[in-house]
């Protein structure tokens, strides 16, 4: 019973060990979400056309909307660039969740909406899991929200 139990528990360590220090390859992750297909439960699309919702229109160029997210994003807890760079158009985020350590993917592209206005295109998921019950969501969400004050 204490062998089984102490495998139990090697594993389950064994496991969290793999979630927290598993390497995020830019090759899988870094992917163009206006090209990208919804991730369901796993995650949120945000774009101009064929999301699962939109984004909104501000009234600056698309390299100072990047440039906006960008900000907000760096400043958020356990938050660290992945790839891209507000200079390429695209950037793709890591964020883990605090005691778990579980990986979430953003990738955002600013899109031109005309005359001196952009839009974002944002692809927000999980790697782990089948559902993260609204969190990339809520946390993409309060993103645009501090963009939209600042501004």
């Amino acid at each position: 019973m204490k062998l089984t139990l102490l495998l139990v528990v090697v594993a389950l360590l064994g496991l969290l060990a793999y979630i927290r220090l598993a390497p995020s390859d830019p090759v899988r992750w870094h992917v163009n979400p206006l090209s990208a297909d919804s991730p369901g439960e796993a995650g949120i699309l945000l774009r101009p056309e064929g999301g699962d919702d939109v984004a909104p229109t501000w009234q600056m160029t698309s390299e100072d909307l990047l440039a906006a997210f960008d900000q907000v994003a760096r400043a958020a807890p356990r938050t660290r660039k992945l790839a891209g760079s507000v200079e390429e158009g695209q950037i793709t985020y890591v964020t883990r969740t605090k005691w778990m350590g579980f990986p979430d993917y953003v990738s955002v592209r600013a899109v031109p909406a005309g005359e001196g206005k952009a839009t974002l295109a944002v692809f927000s998921r999980l790697r782990f899991g089948g559902s993260d019950l609204g969190v990339n969501r809520a946390r993409l969400m309060g993103w645009l929200a501090r963009i939209e004050g600042a501004t």
